[in-house]
């Protein structure tokens, strides 16, 4: 945080309690030279003002909350930059980076300093962690993810952490958005066996199509997206489509000479009906024109061995139910 917005919140925050206990004095004190208790003159609705002071066990309630609001934001942060005298912070805000995460908070769980995200992760750990080791292993090695999709204890563990970790761009279905795959069908751009899904899991994927319009053109786009469609049984220019099969040999390097794709570079199935950037003309001439990039990041060291190896398992089975 920069000086200036430092001082801003300091100004702001000791100028409100200032401007409080001012106004309490203020209140507190008879200024009308009348005897207490006298009538004011004043009636509304039926009720007199009487010249009375305010209630004793609500000043000094009040008074209460100021002597807090003084312990409490010497000890803690809540003034700028001011750190506080014990030390506390929810978090390392300086961390860039998941490595640099991961060290802070070893640092502070070694060190015992107070920082709340690290303390957290520490008890979970302690509270959590025996029970993720006898969900994901047997006898020393990983079970199978066969074996702990049958495991209706593992399955549901599973299922929350993919809500915490992986629902914010798959859904909480795990049905996928735009850009995003569905995990419940059976079109896997990395392959859809136990072992790809861990490994897609722990190390991630980076996906990368070329744009062709500089190599096709308008024209060279327009039919290999009519020859392309034409492939999932679409409904095309008969002549466009020829062309475009030709021209289609650009693509082949990645989806193979049918289309079928190859699940080693993560080329998709152009001969199914799934289309992770949208089934229209439009969007599937964005697609050749422009090309297509997506990243999708690594858990290894987020989660670890024994979380990727349950979430893998849950991921597994939303689309091999029948094999549970």
């Amino acid at each position: 945080m920069t000086t200036f917005w430092s001082l801003w919140i300091i100004v702001i925050t000791v100028g409100t309690l200032v401007g409080c206990a001012v106004i309490l004095t203020w209140c507190a004190k008879d200024k009308m030279g009348v005897e207490e208790g006298a009538d004011m003159g004043h009636e509304y609705d039926g009720i007199r003002e009487l010249n009375n002071p305010l209630p004793k066990w609500w000043t000094y309630l009040f008074v209460g909350t100021f002597i807090f609001a003084a312990i409490y934001l010497a000890l803690y942060p809540g003034l700028g930059n001011y750190k506080g005298l014990l030390g506390w912070q929810s978090s390392d805000q300086t961390v860039r980076t998941v490595a640099e995460s991961k060290a802070s908070i070893e640092a502070s769980q070694q060190k015992k300093q107070l920082d709340q995200y690290a303390k957290e992760l520490d008890d979970a750990d302690a509270y959590f962690g025996e029970a993720f080791q006898r969900l994901a292993y047997k006898d020393g090695s990983l079970r199978p993810i066969p074996e702990i999709a049958e495991d209706e204890e593992a399955i549901k563990v599973g299922q929350r952490l993919f809500l915490q970790n992986c629902s914010q761009c798959h859904g909480s279905d795990a049905r996928g958005q735009k850009g995003f795959p569905n995990l419940t069908d059976d079109a896997w751009l990395y392959g859809g066996e136990p072992e790809a899904i861990v490994r897609t899991i722990m190390e991630g994927r980076i996906g990368q199509m070329p744009g062709w319009k500089d190599a096709l053109g308008e024209d060279g786009v327009r039919e290999v997206v009519s020859y392309t469609l034409s492939l999932s049984g679409r409904s095309v220019n008969a002549r466009e489509a020829e062309a475009g099969k030709a021209r289609f040999v650009v693509c082949a390097a990645c989806h193979g000479t049918d289309g079928k794709g190859n699940p080693a570079v993560g080329a998709p199935d152009l001969t199914d009906r799934v289309w992770l950037f949208g089934d229209s003309r439009a969007d599937v001439t964005e697609t050749v024109m422009n090309g297509r990039s997506g990243v999708m990041p690594a858990w290894k060291d987020i989660l670890g061995e024994d979380k990727v190896q349950l979430v893998s398992a849950y991921v597994w089975s939303l689309s091999n139910s029948d094999n549970k």
